[in-house]
């Protein structure tokens, strides 16, 4: 039997199908899975926390990974309540609820954390953004995108897709490309192709005050996107003369806009902006 065929049945089993309102295409290719899977097997996690199990592709296999470690545990975040209420039965720890409204906090996760997951659109940049700047405990991911998302994340200064999304996975992270995953690899196929991303944590990366500090500041530089970056700072910061000045220091043109400077760039020149007493 297929592993398609498996799915199938469990999903006739359940009583229930793929939902669109909840982005659920189901990975189905061994290959992918596998790739998946080994990335998130490498040493160095001290628990494993995945987004999304639905029917299990990669539960499964990291149940076995989780138990091959003493002390590790395996926690899944699942929404749909036919999904959650079956890995409840077997035996799995289930945070039933919507990824981006549990409190992350309380999840209490253990310094070294992995998590996984191939992402719905919706929320696959606000997650990144969000475990980036907050300390839940997360130092690698493992994580699916569309391939939009994808390009946005790794994304050069000055390109089309370089934006907000761009800077801030790469300051806090050191991201490389762990699979490709066609729309066939789903099921029901999606319209677009999938690419599968790992994440390490920067040992260089800021603290949790001062990324959620730069965040805000980067939010503002990101503001209008068509003006000039001392003019969407302005408001935040309180005073022109000094954005220019410093942004003249770092080598850049008082005319520059934020996509011409690179995530370590902007952090710089933030850092320089925050220790001449901007707000």
């Amino acid at each position: 039997m297929t592993r398609r065929e498996r799915l199938l049945e469990k999903l006739k089993e359940l009583q229930t199908g793929p939902k669109r309102s909840l982005g659920q295409n189901f990975l189905i290719a061994d290959g992918v899975i596998e790739r998946i899977l080994e990335r998130a097997a490498k040493p160095g996690f001290s628990e494993l926390l995945e987004i999304g199990p639905g029917l299990g592709a990669l539960t499964e296999g990291l149940i076995e990974i989780s138990a091959r470690l003493a002390g590790s545990r395996l926690r899944v975040i699942e929404l749909d309540r036919a999904f959650a209420d079956d890995w409840r039965a077997r035996g799995v720890e289930v945070i039933e609820g919507d990824a981006l409204q549990i409190d992350w906090a309380e999840l209490a996760l253990k310094p070294g954390a992995r998590l996984v997951s191939y992402l719905d659109y919706q929320i696959s940049s606000f997650m990144v953004i969000y475990i980036s700047v907050c300390p839940f405990g997360v130092y690698c991911m493992v994580l699916m995108f569309q391939k939009d998302v994808d390009r946005r994340i790794t994304a050069q200064a000055r390109s089309e897709d370089y934006g907000l999304l761009s800077v801030i996975a790469q300051i806090g992270w050191t991201v490389n490309v762990v699979s490709e995953a066609g729309p066939g690899d789903f099921y029901p196929p999606p319209r677009v192709a999938s690419r599968v991303l790992g994440f390490e944590r920067r040992a260089d990366a800021p603290d949790e005050a001062e990324f959620a500090a730069f965040l805000k500041f980067a939010k503002a530089a990101y503001s209008h996107r068509r003006k000039l970056m001392v003019k969407n700072l302005e408001p935040l910061v309180g005073n022109r003369e000094r954005l220019e000045s410093l942004l003249v220091e770092h080598g850049h043109s008082i005319q520059a806009r934020v996509e011409e400077l690179s995530p370590e760039q902007l952090l710089a020149y933030f850092r320089s902006v925050r220790l001449a007493g901007g707000k």
